[in-house]
C-alpha cells in the first residue's frame, strides 16, 4: 500500500545549514513532489530558525535515505507523518 509521507524540517541555525540542507534536497529532488519554506520576516528581521515541509513520493528506500541524512545535521529537528493512501 502507498503511502503520504510528510516530513517538518526544523532548522535552527539556517545560516550554518542552508547549504548542506538544500544539497541534500537537490540530491533528492525526485522524491520531492512539494516544498514549502516558512521562516519569520519583518522589515528589520529575518529569522535564523526556519521551517521546511516536504511531501514526499517515489521510491521508499529513497524517501528513507533523504529523511536519514537530514537527521544526520547538527541543529535540525525532523518530524514525521505518514498516511495511507
Amino acid at each position: 500500500m502507498e503511502k503520504l509521507i510528510i516530513l517538518g524540517v526544523y532548522i535552527q541555525e539556517r545560516s550554518k545549514n542552508a547549504l548542506v540542507v538544500q544539497n541534500l534536497l537537490t540530491k533528492y529532488g525526485c522524491s520531492i513532489k512539494t516544498r514549502i519554506g516558512l521562516h519569520e520576516v519583518s522589515g528589520e528581521f529575518c529569522s535564523n530558525s526556519g521551517l521546511i515541509l516536504l511531501e514526499l513520493t517515489g521510491d521508499p528506500n529513497e524517501m528513507e535515505a533523504l529523511e536519514n541524512e537530514l537527521r544526520k545535521i547538527e541543529d535540525i529537528e525532523i518530524q514525521k507523518m505518514s498516511f495511507k493512501k
